[in-house]
């Protein structure tokens, strides 16, 4: 049987609980100072679409992430995702895509394994101020030690409201052996409490976008009717395109 991408869902503890400058030689002239500093460059956040079934969800790359934006940008350009399924879907955790192999699929194959041609895997690029908030975009990966990411497959999280006790649960429990340096900020425990979310992936896997239009297509994908493993009966195809 081929080993099929993953997420390590770990649902006892769900339960429980980011110029080069070239040296121009000039004339000797009189050199005119100023205590002004250059306002630096900010580099605009890519935007993309996400139209399925169910309605359209519009997301924004962090730039933080430059090996995964990247990554995601060509394949859209590509027209990659195009008609690939949601093919793995489980309410109150999250909702994965992007594997070529589901775009010809019938309803008895499984899928899950595949990946685009090229680089195998994405190296892992973990950062402390990217959660896996509701609405978290995130690469998928198999079990590899260095957690490096597939090179197509996507996740969106729907997650469940954590209270203080209940992430710190989670914390004690995975997220600090995946990072013992890092400790959630107030408002990143804030935001699992309002809104929600799957902390125990945080620093496990990449978070390289969110979801910032079409939360409510992610709680209705998340809600169809399934089978094993996770599959939606009915099948769920996107289609992604870049906003800018």
């Amino acid at each position: 049987m081929k080993k099929i991408l993953f997420i390590l869902i770990c649902f006892s503890i769900a339960l429980v609980s980011n110029a080069q400058v070239k040296k121009i030689s000039t004339p000797a002239k009189k050199i005119i100072t100023t205590s002004a500093k250059p306002t630096p460059l900010i580099q605009k956040e890519t935007l993309v679409e996400i139209t399925t079934d169910y309605g359209v969800m519009i997301a924004k790359l962090y730039n933080s992430t430059p090996l995964h934006r990247d990554n995601f940008i060509k394949l859209i350009k590509e027209g990659f995702y195009d008609s690939l399924l949601f093919h793995r879907v489980i309410k109150d955790f999250m909702i994965q895509g992007g594997d070529p192999t589901s775009k010809y699929a019938d309803s008895v194959t499984m899928v899950g394994a595949g990946s685009a041609p090229g680089t195998e895997r994405i190296p892992a690029e973990f950062r402390n101020n990217f959660i896996h908030k509701k609405g978290a975009l995130a690469a998928a990966r198999d079990g590899n030690p260095q957690k490096a990411s597939s090179n197509c497959q996507f996740y969106i999280v729907e997650g469940k409201k954590y209270d203080t006790a209940q992430l710190n649960q989670v914390y004690n429990q995975g997220v600090k052996h995946n990072n013992p340096a890092f400790k959630y900020t107030p408002a990143q425990k804030e935001i699992y409490e309002r809104i929600g979310g799957t902390p125990f992936l945080d620093q496990n896997y990449t978070v390289f976008g969110e979801v910032i239009s079409g939360m409510d297509v992610i709680d209705k994908i998340a809600s169809v009717p399934t089978i094993t493993p996770d599959r939606p009966i009915k099948n769920i195809r996107m289609k992604i395109k870049l906003l800018n």
